[in-house]
């Protein structure tokens, strides 16, 4: 029997895993992720506009010191919200709305992909991690179409803005005896908050002033829609037109889902606040039809509102929490869970019930990791609502109605009110600011962005069937 010696090799130290080497290798691998880095950048710059806007040339002389006026106007502003705790145009100075207004611009077409359009603009090149980091903000399927579709994302976004403020400040100009500068003024900032969803307004009482007013009401709405429809649709819609049977799945089911939840919105809207005195009653029927179509519009992740949703029946705030948590399409300004998760939700569920193994849409199969993430939107959604609602019960006095309308509009990044947001306590305006946050840049990345590493499971369990319904 012959004995073999053990080898003798030596181990290879490991070294000391306290070294700043280490630590530095692990934190690049944690933040400089493609994914987490986007989140770190809305983080970034709110933190810029907070400070900003806790200048004392960006409060008038009679507003109130304090940081939570400044961090929750930063952070609506950035994820393009519209929730305020102070009025916008007494409270900040022509210096704070431009700050304000600089903040929506960068949150809706997305810090990194901003940053990116930069450096392509100075060094005309990019690397691989820029490329990555903009085509997770862009949501582009084509890695390198990535160049391309950031200087379509700009000019369309500057085509929309443009001519809607040219259509605003010539109506505030001639009909609102505005003088010039005062009226371009106003038509860039409301054009470039419609366009970005954001529904900051420089008047006290929002657009209600304007509630009778197409000149006024319809290009918002236009730009809210284009917006809200998503980049990669628009680009599409520029591309093939209106030639229905060779667009996507994805544009289909976001045009479509628009089109029918716009329209079953304004029905419902004008179903229940026709004849109410608080809201429509005094209108003309024609302001009536167009405060529907606008009940409609602004709930789709806009902010803007021209009736008091204080005094809105309970009626109309459970529909527009529907319309809120749904929001509007994928890669765009809107938020929500988006159009396309509802609608493959929808799909699979019907699909599901008539006993079909494969959920086709468009002559289009949908495959189990879309599905699976869909559903993973929705229900995250869910739980954000509901926690957010049970923390704004336990903090305030307000009724379930109230709060579930708050908890929705901020987490759709709507803005839009029951009245109950300037008067919230710290804790109550931080649940906000969270959901405001969780909404913009969306569940799935949140998730991701927490994850330190993905591992691939190399083994498969045994399947067991539990006892569903």
């Amino acid at each position: 029997m012959v004995l073999l010696r053990a080898s003798k090799k030596p181990v290879p130290k490991r070294g000391n895993p306290w070294a700043p080497a280490r630590w530095v290798g692990f934190l690049k691998r944690v933040v400089l992720h493609p994914v987490r880095i986007v989140p770190l950048a809305y983080l970034c710059m709110i933190s810029i506009g907070t400070l900003l806007l806790m200048l004392p040339a960006a409060r008038t002389e009679d507003a109130g010191g304090g940081f939570m006026p400044a961090l929750f106007t930063a952070v609506s502003a950035v994820c393009v919200t519209g929730l305020i705790t102070v009025d916008t145009p007494t409270f900040w100075t022509p210096f704070g709305h431009t700050v304000i207004l600089g903040l929506i611009q960068a949150g809706g077409f997305g810090i990194m992909s901003l940053g990116t359009l930069l450096a392509l603009m100075l060094r005309k090149k990019i690397g691989l991690h820029g490329q990555l980091v903009a085509q997770s903000e862009t949501h582009t399927l084509n890695l390198g179409d990535v160049r391309g579709v950031l200087f379509r994302v700009a000019r369309i976004m500057l085509l929309f803005e443009g001519a809607t403020a040219i259509f605003l400040a010539g109506r505030y100009w001639i009909a609102y005896q505005e003088n010039p500068l005062e009226a371009l003024w106003h038509g860039v900032f409301h054009a470039v908050s419609a366009f970005n969803n954001a529904g900051f307004a420089l008047y006290s009482d929002n657009l209600i002033g304007f509630a009778q007013d197409p000149w006024i009401i319809i290009p918002i709405c236009l730009a809210l829609i284009s917006g809200g429809l998503g980049f990669p649709v628009l680009i599409e819609l520029r591309r093939q037109g209106f030639r229905f049977g060779s667009w996507t799945v994805h544009a289909r089911l976001t045009i479509y889902g628009t089109v029918a939840l716009l329209f079953l919105g304004t029905l419902m809207f004008a179903a229940v606040e026709w004849n109410r005195q608080e809201t429509l009653g005094g209108f003309s029927p024609g302001g009536k039809l167009l405060a529907a179509v606008a009940g409609g519009v602004f709930p789709r992740t806009a902010g803007f509102n021209s009736i008091d949703y204080a005094a809105a029946a309970s009626e109309t705030l459970f529909i527009t929490d529907i319309l809120m948590f749904i929001g509007g399409g994928s890669a765009g300004t809107a938020g929500g869970i988006k159009i396309a998760t509802f609608l493959v939700l929808g799909y699979s569920i019907w699909n599901e019930v008539r006993g079909n193994g494969q959920v086709n849409i468009a002559h289009r199969s949908i495959s189990s990791s879309v599905q699976r993430q869909a559903l993973t939107v929705a229900l995250l959604g869910v739980a954000a609502v509901i926690i957010g609602t049970l923390l704004l019960l336990t903090f305030t006095d307000h009724t379930l109605e109230k709060t579930l309308f708050e908890a929705t509009s901020a987490f759709g990044t709507v803005g839009l009110s029951a009245g109950i947001t300037a008067g919230l306590p710290t804790n109550a305006q931080l649940v906000l600011i969270v959901l405001m946050f969780l909404g913009r840049i969306g569940t799935v990345t949140v998730s991701t962005a927490l994850a330190l590493s993905l591992r691939p499971r190399l083994f498969r369990l045994p399947e067991e069937r539990p006892i569903i319904g």
